[in-house]
Order: C-alpha cells, then sequence, then structure tokens
C-alpha cells in the first residue's frame, strides 16, 4: 500500500502543477485564514478522490459533468460578484485594517467550490484508473495527500503575496480571479468545440469588462467636485464670504480728562 500511496502521490501532485485548483487555492488564501482553506481542501480531496477509488471508472463516466460544470460556473460567478460587491468603493485611505473572516461560511465556501470543480476533473478520472489495478486505499490516501500538497503550495505563493498588497486590492482582485474562473467553466461546458486558448482569452473578458467598469466608476467617484455633496439651507450665509472686520472708532474720554 505504501509503494502505490507514494505512486498516487506524485502523479497527483504533478498533475495538478499549473491546474485551475491551484489558482483557486492562491485566490481563497488571498481571502480566508490558510487552515480554513487547507481544511476545506484536504476535506473536498478526500471526498472526491473516495467516490473516484470507491466506485471507479464506471461512476466517473456516468457523472453528469456537464450540470456540474454548470453549478460550478454559477457559483465561482457568484462568489466573484459577491466579493467585488464587498470591496466597491474601499480606498488606500482606509487605514484600519479588517479582520478576516473566520468560522463556518469560509471553510463551506471553499469545500463546495473545490468539490464541483474536481468532479468529473481529469484527475478523478486518473485517480478512478488507477484503483483498477493498484490497491484502493493506498490511491485514496496518495491522491489525497498529492493534491492537498499540490494546493499548499499554491496557499503559501497567497500568504507571501498578501503580505505586500492592501487589503481593498486583494479584494478586487480575488473577485477578479473569480469571475475568470466561473467564465472559463461556462464556456468549457457549453462551447466544448472551443480549444483552450480560445476559452482562455474569451474568459478574461469576464474580468476585464468588470475591471473596467470599477475604474470608471470610480474615476468618476473622485471628479465629482466636492460642492455638489454640500447642501446650503435657504438664507444660511456663505461660508466663503469673511465678514469685514468692524472700522476702529477713536474711544470716548473718559469724564475726568475733559
Amino acid at each position: 500500500m505504501i509503494a502505490t500511496a507514494l505512486l498516487t502521490i506524485g502523479v497527483v501532485f504533478l498533475a495538478e502543477l499549473g491546474d485551475k485548483s491551484q489558482l483557486m487555492a492562491l485566490t481563497f488564501a488571498l481571502r480566508y485564514r490558510w487552515w480554513v482553506v487547507l481544511g476545506g481542501i484536504a476535506t473536498a480531496s478526500a471526498a472526491v478522490h473516495l467516490i473516484s477509488v470507491g466506485i471507479g471508472y464506471f461512476l466517473g463516466a456516468a457523472l453528469p459533468t456537464t450540470a456540474i460544470a454548470l453549478i460550478a460556473a454559477i457559483t465561482f460567478l457568484a462568489v466573484g460578484l459577491w466579493t467585488l460587491r464587498e470591496h466597491f468603493g474601499t480606498g488606500d485611505a482606509d487605514q484600519e485594517p479588517k479582520t478576516p473572516k473566520l468560522g463556518g461560511a469560509p471553510f463551506f465556501v471553499v469545500l463546495s467550490a473545490f468539490l464541483l470543480a474536481e468532479l468529473g476533473d481529469r484527475t478523478m478520472f486518473a485517480t478512478a484508473a488507477l484503483a483498477t489495478d493498484y490497491d484502493w486505499t493506498g490511491v485514496w490516501l496518495g491522491s489525497t495527500i498529492g493534491m492537498v500538497a499540490a494546493d499548499a503550495l499554491a496557499i503559501a505563493v497567497g500568504i507571501l503575496v498578501g503580505k505586500h498588497l492592501p487589503e481593498h486590492a486583494i479584494g478586487i482582485g480575488s473577485g477578479l480571479l473569480f469571475l475568470y474562473f466561473g467564465a472559463a467553466t461556462l464556456l468549457g461546458a457549453t462551447a466544448s468545440g472551443l480549444g483552450g486558448v480560445a476559452v482562455a482569452g474569451l474568459a478574461a473578458l469576464a474580468p476585464a469588462l468588470a475591471g473596467a467598469a470599477l475604474l470608471l466608476t470610480r474615476m468618476a467617484r473622485r471628479s465629482t467636485p466636492a460642492r455638489l455633496h454640500t447642501v446650503r439651507h435657504p438664507g444660511a450665509t456663505d461660508p466663503a464670504v469673511v465678514p469685514a472686520a468692524p472700522a476702529d472708532h477713536p474711544s470716548p474720554r473718559p469724564r475726568s480728562e475733559r
């Protein structure tokens, strides 16, 4: 079993290098605590690979991959829009740092996103194929460890990048990345005839348009004159008008000096 686990670790680790799961792990690491992200990835990986090695290639072939991809695309787009909504309008002048969100919600967001992304993925089919020839326990352990190790590298990169960027920039960047994942997943599910380069190019339009809209809106807000936001009541004195100082009049002499 040890040899099978080591073989599977190597196969899955190499397969995940540069895959979308690493980009997702990096994006989540920019937004949530690293142990929350790693826990969600480990749980999702263990569940997906248990399904693949437990029932094998036939279940993987029978999975409704198109429906799963559509649900995943909607999830990514929703997370991206929600993230941009939370960070929209925050500026560089914000000095007070925000506390990262903890609790159960981030864990389930990461868990559900990776479950939907990995169901029907090439790693699942590779794991199912390995389970037909090797011990399923070793394949399950090795595939889970290999995926967690590959995504842990991406989490480390996200932590290093996050230390040198302001929080609002991280939030906007992660929201745009989620829009890209959602658009790419949606195109892959609905337009299977497109090549990888075409899908990547078209998917990049979603974050590009969203980023342009955010930039134009922020520029419009900054260019708005401040006087438009000042409300003056009828009869109020214009603060720009400074009243003239009273003229100096000679003070009357006391009676005793007359």
